[in-house]
Formats: structure tokens, sequence, C-alpha cells
């Protein structure tokens, strides 16, 4: 469940490194081994594109840089970020697969619309959660057309 703080919705995340996960079930890799971050308060921001993580977070998870990108800031200016790949995303129980962005240490951590996608949720602004879409009764599910 989402925790709302002035007007945001901030929810308890896992983010685990996929290339860990990928050598557990290769069987190189310990299951205990797999790097992995529980963040309490990550930020939903509905006018971020992807997973945004302080670089200090990207480090621990032993994240490897694979280009950057140009993006706009929320105070309209165009910067290059660092793109890391590839990340286990959990969120309220469900999960996906994606990208991640390198952000200055003192951001929060930030989900945006295409983890939000991937996982099937809205924002509910009334009750500053998370919620199921109702368009798939609720349950994470993806359209095929």
């Amino acid at each position: 469940m989402g925790i709302s703080t002035m007007g945001k919705v901030v929810v308890g995340v896992t983010v685990e490194n996929l290339m860990d996960l990928y050598e557990v079930h290769k069987g190189a890799r310990k299951s205990e081994e797999v790097r992995r971050l529980e963040i309490p308060d990550a930020l939903v921001d509905t006018g971020a594109t992807c997973l945004s993580l302080p670089d200090r977070l990207v480090k621990q998870l032993g994240l490897e840089r694979y280009r950057s990108r140009r993006a706009r800031t929320s105070s309209g200016e165009l910067k290059e970020f660092d793109m890391y790949g590839m990340v286990r995303l959990t969120v309220q129980g469900r999960d996906c697969n994606v990208e991640v962005a390198a952000i200055p240490d003192e951001c929060p951590t930030l989900i945006g619309q295409v983890p939000l996608e991937l996982l099937d949720f809205l924002v509910d602004p009334v009750q500053q959660r998370l919620v199921g879409n109702p368009a798939h009764g609720g349950e994470q599910m993806f359209d095929m057309y």
C-alpha cells in the first residue's frame, strides 16, 4: 500500500540485479548472493518515463552502464543520463524487468510511466495510492493488440 506524503504517492519497492537472477537460474550464483535493495520510499512520478535510481543505489546493485540518453528534467533542462540495465522491480507483489536511469544521490527513487504500465498500476489521486488497472479487473496483465 502506498504512503501519501504531501500529495505524493510513495511506495516500498524491491529492486534486484536481473543478471544476478539469471545466474541463479543457470546455477552459477546462489539465491542469497543476488544483489537486491528494499527501498521503502520510492516516489511514483507520472511525469517521469522510466525507473530512476540514485547513483549510490546503482552502484550497490552492481549494474553496468550501457549507454546514455537525453532527457528533459522537471526544470525543463535537457541533460544526458547514464542508463543501466536491467533490474527486476517489485511493487505490491507485482514485478517487471526494466532498465534504470542513474540520477544524483540527492534525488529519490522515481517510478515513472513505463514501469507503471508494465506493472499495470494506475495512480488514484484521491486516495494517493497505486491501484490495479480497473480495465483489467485490478489484476496485472497486458494487452496483446
